[in-house]
């Protein structure tokens, strides 16, 4: 069954001026990537210019190049680079997300 995203906790309530971490691996993750897409482009939304997120992706849904690179390039091009960090010894991936300018 589907979390409805409504009822799931945002990421974050505030911008970051520094570099931070996105934990997008918690079991509702898992069970919905559209949920991780989303919050992950939520994630990058509240990050100050000049600073990066890392988006810790659930394990569940494979390596991010095959659903969240392409929708991070299609929603702020290049405003923001990313890269991939490793796989966490839970089976979670680590984006690093740089926002190059106000996105």
């Amino acid at each position: 069954m589907s979390v409805s995203h409504d009822d799931v906790e945002p990421v974050t309530e505030r911008v970051h001026d520094n570099s931070w971490s996105a934990n997008l691996e918690k079991p509702h993750h898992g069970e919905d990537h559209e949920l991780v897409v989303s919050q992950a482009k939520d994630a990058v939304e509240h990050t100050a210019p000049g600073n990066h997120v890392n988006l810790v992706t659930h394990g569940d849904h494979g390596h991010p190049e095959t659903y969240l690179y392409e929708a991070l390039a299609e929603a702020y091009g290049d405003a923001v680079v990313y890269e991939y960090v490793e796989q966490c010894g839970c089976g979670g991936h680590v984006t690093r997300a740089h926002v190059e300018e106000a996105v």
